[in-house]
């Protein structure tokens, strides 16, 4: 009988290497909608900004105190970043 065994480490490199890309994918797509969005109201940026992140993240969901910080950074213009906690 074959023994099974895997690294751990290996392992949480993996999934922190994809949730890195993620935000990274996140970030670029966010801030994408910056030229079109720009000074426009916020229950115009919000929807747009719940489709991206729903399509960057299988569907995910983002919370409303994030949502309304990106859609004002989107609508003043301003740089979007998706980090990591």
């Amino acid at each position: 009988m074959a023994k099974f065994s895997f690294d751990e480490s290996a392992i949480q490199k993996a999934v922190n290497q994809g949730v890195q890309k993620m935000a990274s994918d996140l970030t670029r797509a966010l801030g994408g909608l910056t030229a079109q969005y720009q000074g426009r109201p916020l229950e115009e940026i919000k929807p747009e900004i719940q489709r991206v992140w729903a399509k960057h993240t299988g569907d995910g969901s983002i919370t409303d105190p994030e949502l309304t910080r990106f859609a004002e950074q989107i609508q003043a213009g301003g740089e979007v970043v998706v980090r990591l906690k």
